[in-house]
This record gives structure tokens, C-alpha cells and sequence, in this order.
């Protein structure tokens, strides 16, 4: 597999934590699956300004795997060299995060999530 593979891979999990945390700012009730399950139902305000400040972080990290994988934004080629390794940490993170919590729901949807984005910007920092 190719690291433009792995880029995609990421991008794909990106969306879709791009989207999930877009849908919490809206106000859908999915609390329970984000921080903890410490707001069950909708988020309050702030948390909502938290979430599209979450959602625009992941969206720009996506961005950094693609143009480090020579797939996308190749003007960002020169820095993506560098924040490919915040990417990782990030990911790594989340990982870390998201398996500690006490929240069964997010180690059973996001645990996996970070596992996945971790390996595969991994793969395209060291590739």
C-alpha cells in the first residue's frame, strides 16, 4: 500500500470527525459521544464553539496528511513536512483519550477512529 492510501485513509476519517463535530455545533444530541459523555444531549454554547474549533483543527490536519502525501495542496508541501508530525501527535492523543475515557461509547466508536487516523499518518510521515 502506498502512502496516498494512507493520506485518503486519514482524509476519510477526517470527514467524518469533520462532520460528527459540525452536527454537535448544530446542536444535534449526540453529547454522549464526545468529551467524556459529560454533556449527554445537545452541547452547551461554548461546547459548541469547542466543536467547530475541533471540527476546523481536524479539517486543516487532513489537509496536512494529503499535501504530505503528495496527493493534495502541493503549495503546503514544504510545511506539511514539518506539521505531518503534529498530525501524528494529535492522532496519537486522541488515541490515548479515547481509550482512557469513561465513556464506553467513545472507546467504542472513537478509540477505533484514533487507531486508524494514528497508524495511517504515521505511515505517510515516515513514507
Amino acid at each position: 500500500m502506498t502512502s496516498a492510501f494512507f493520506a485518503y485513509l486519514f482524509a476519510l476519517l477526517t470527514l467524518i470527525v469533520f462532520l460528527f463535530q459540525m452536527a454537535l455545533a448544530a446542536g444535534m444530541p449526540w453529547g454522549h459521544l464526545a468529551m467524556g459523555g459529560r454533556y449527554p444531549g445537545k452541547f452547551p454554547p461554548n461546547m459548541r464553539i469547542g466543536a467547530v474549533v475541533q471540527g476546523v483543527l481536524i479539517a486543516f490536519l487532513g489537509m496536512v496528511v494529503l499535501s504530505r502525501a503528495g496527493v493534495a495542496f502541493p503549495g503546503f508541501s514544504n510545511l506539511s513536512n514539518i506539521l505531518i508530525w503534529v498530525a501524528v501527535a494529535i492522532s496519537g492523543v486522541s488515541l490515548v483519550l479515547n481509550l482512557l475515557t469513561q465513556s464506553k461509547w467513545e472507546r467504542v466508536l472513537w478509540a477505533p477512529v484514533g487507531l486508524l487516523m494514528t497508524v495511517s499518518s504515521l505511515v505517510v510521515a515516515l513514507t
